[in-house]
This record gives C-alpha cells, sequence and structure tokens, in this order.
C-alpha cells in the first residue's frame, strides 16, 4: 500500500498554496516564496526558502507523524538549551508548533545563511568531529516531551553485517554463472573485498553492546547538513533522522562519508585526528572502537553495487554498474591498508589484540 506521503500533489505544494494556507499561520503570506526541494517519494518532502524584509525563513514539509515531530522538536530544544547552534522550531501566531495543512505537517525554523562543511578542509572536518561530540555528550540524559514517540534504534551491527556479508556470497554465486564483464569485475576483486566483509564481521561478533554509549543521535551528521555562519560559527540543520542511538553509529557515518571520497579516501591520518577531536569531548572505549572500525571495514559500496545489480541484472543499464563497481574497486586497496592500520592503532591504544 503506498503511504498517504505520496498522494500528495506536486501542485498542492505549490508555492500559490503554501502562501495561501501555511504562511498566514506565521503571518508571513506576504513574502516572497520559493520551493527550493521536493522530494517524491514514499518520504515525500518539501522545503521552501519564504523572504521576510529583514530575515529568511525556512518552510519545510516534513514526511512523519505529529508523534515523531514532537521527538525532533524536543531534540533540537534540548540542543538549543545545551548550547548547540539548531535553528529552533519557530511557533505560529497561536502558540503551535507546526501547521497542518490537508493532511501534511510543516515547521518553520530561521534560514541559516553560510557555508556547508568541506571535507577538503581538514578545520571543517576538525571542528565538525568536536561539535558530534559536544552533542552526544549533552544528549545523555535526554528526555522528548509528552506526546514524543520515542524514537531509537540500537540495532546490532553483527545482525546486519552478516545480512550483508551472506548477499555478497550469493552474488559471487551469481557472479560464476553470468560471467558478463560486470561479473568478471566482480569477481577480480572479490577475494579482497571478501577478507575486508570477513574482517568486519569477526570483529562486531567481539563488541560487547552492553559497552557502547548512548544519546542523542543525528543520523545525517554529514556535510550538508553542517553549516558554518559568516562568523565561522558551526550550525547543525535537518534533525529529520534523529533517534536515541549508539554514538558510535553517528560517529561511524560521519566518518565513512568522509573516507569514502576520492580527496580524502581511506585517510588514516584524518580519521584518527578526528577521533581523537571527538574525543576531547567524549572519550570512547575498546567495544566503540572495535564498533567503528567493523562498521568502517566492510565494502559497502562493492556490496551495495553488487546486490543492486543482480536484484535488477534484466532491466538495469549495465554499462552505468560497470562504470560504477569499477570506480569502487580502485579504492580496495587503501581500504584494506586503512583497516590493517586503523586496527593496529587500537591495539596499541588499548594494548589488546583485536580478533
Amino acid at each position: 500500500m503506498p503511504s498517504m506521503a505520496s498522494t500528495y500533489s506536486y501542485d498542492l505544494l505549490s508555492e500559490e498554496n503554501i502562501k495561501k494556507y501555511v504562511l498566514p499561520y506565521y503571518n508571513l503570506e506576504n513574502c516572497p516564496v520559493e520551493r527550493v526541494k521536493f522530494k517524491d517519494t514514499d518520504k515525500q518532502r518539501a522545503v521552501y526558502k519564504v523572504l521576510d524584509t529583514n530575515k529568511s525563513y525556512c518552510l519545510k514539509k516534513v514526511y512523519f507523524n505529529k508523534e515523531d515531530l514532537l521527538f525532533v522538536y524536543s531534540a533540537i530544544e534540548w540542543l538549543y538549551r545545551h548550547n548547540v547552534l539548531v535553528p529552533r522550531v519557530l511557533p505560529t501566531y497561536n502558540k503551535s508548533r507546526f501547521v497542518n495543512y490537508n493532511g501534511m505537517l510543516f515547521i518553520l525554523t530561521d534560514w541559516i545563511e553560510g557555508r556547508k562543511c568541506s571535507y577538503d578542509d581538514d578545520s571543517d572536518t576538525l571542528i565538525s568531529a568536536l561539535n558530534l561530540g559536544k552533542i552526544h555528550k549533552c544528549t545523555i540524559n535526554f528526555k522528548p516531551i509528552k506526546g514524543s514517540n520515542l524514537r531509537s534504534e540500537f540495532e546490532d551491527i553483527t545482525i546486519s553485517t552478516s545480512k550483508h556479508f551472506g548477499d555478497l556470497l550469493n552474488c559471487s554465486n551469481k557472479a560464476f554463472r553470468y560471467k558478463d564483464n560486470f561479473s568478471r569485475l566482480f569477481l577480480q576483486n572479490f577475494h579482497d573485498n571478501f577478507l575486508l566483509a570477513k574482517t568486519s564481521l569477526s570483529i562486531s561478533n567481539s563488541i560487547n553492546f552492553n559497552n557502547l554509549g548512548t544519546s542523542l543521535c543525528h543520523l545525517d551528521y554529514v556535510n550538508k547538513n553542517i553549516i558554518f555562519d559568516k562568523n565561522n560559527s558551526i550550525w547543525v540543520i535537518d534533525f529529520d533522522k534523529c533517534k536515541i542511538d549508539y554514538c558510535v553509529h553517528d560517529i561511524s557515518y560521519f566518518l565513512r562519508r568522509i573516507l569514502k571520497r576520492d580527496k580524502t579516501r581511506w585517510n588514516f591520518d584524518l580519521c584518527i585526528r578526528c577521533l581523537n577531536m571527538y574525543e576531547k569531548i567524549r572519550p570512547l572505549n575498546l567495544d566503540e572502537y572495535k564498533y567503528i572500525l567493523s562498521y568502517l571495514s566492510f565494502p559497502q559500496k562493492y556490496w551495495k553495487i553488487s546486490r543492486d545489480y543482480y536484484n535488477n541484472i534484466r532491466k538495469c543499464n549495465k554499462t552505468s554498474f560497470f562504470t560504477l563497481l569499477k570506480k569502487s574497486v580502485n579504492k580496495t586497496e587503501e581500504h584494506c591498508k586503512f583497516v590493517y592500520e586503523f586496527a593496529k592503532y587500537i591495539e596499541e591504544k588499548f594494548q589488546t589484540t583485536i580478533n
């Protein structure tokens, strides 16, 4: 059954309708408005920039229900009160936290003017790592307001890694059967990527999950959501995915987005510098380091491209998939070296042996 969000038409979300049915709740109906984003998926969303005389606002159609929205609102307010720079949800003229227009929920915040975090600038990256530590430390005891859904994740990385490991084995069986260009390239690079996946699974099996710290996690802490304003102060936006989770899930996701890039690919030194900055605020224990190592070890791109290719082999663009896989495997040697160096670093840091 399609989600309710997908039934809302593009026209229903036009600038005209937004001005007529949503902006009056903020006394902004006479302001120019521009739709800057529209994503028509199961999690349909839209973002508008509203221009007032002296400032700009961000109006967002969210894709979740009222109870989830109250959780997100609680998270933003908690961080604001602990001196983390976040755009607060602004009230309507009747003190509501959102507008309900035709079954759709809208929130308004200030538009944060600035530039997104540059992963090519180590200073930006390191400050972002420090700020993530600040977010996690101040939200250890976070509690959402009454009426909120208590959003949490706590996914067992062993289960997901084991499933993905099995996917790789299935792909290898299919590769031997199809023997096309993609399959030949896949098999040529299978050994090293298999070892990476095996390492990831082995390490995840040794984690004591009771030792993993928990807090409010952003779960999309990437450069587009990290803004530096004109004073070079760091802001965090878009808390749509936030949940209570293992802190290291947030850290690992943040690091992988940096390390998989061409210009910073599997840069061991940068990774350790980020972790050192984070630990200035919130120290990490051995099991948390194991989680990060397991997360970063798995050949995510190789697995995902191969899984998607064989699941759609009769209708996919084979040339495009081959190009994607070729780009991915070009980084395998550096990935393997990174995992070796990181495991050695952890062993020396904690004077133990990583399984």
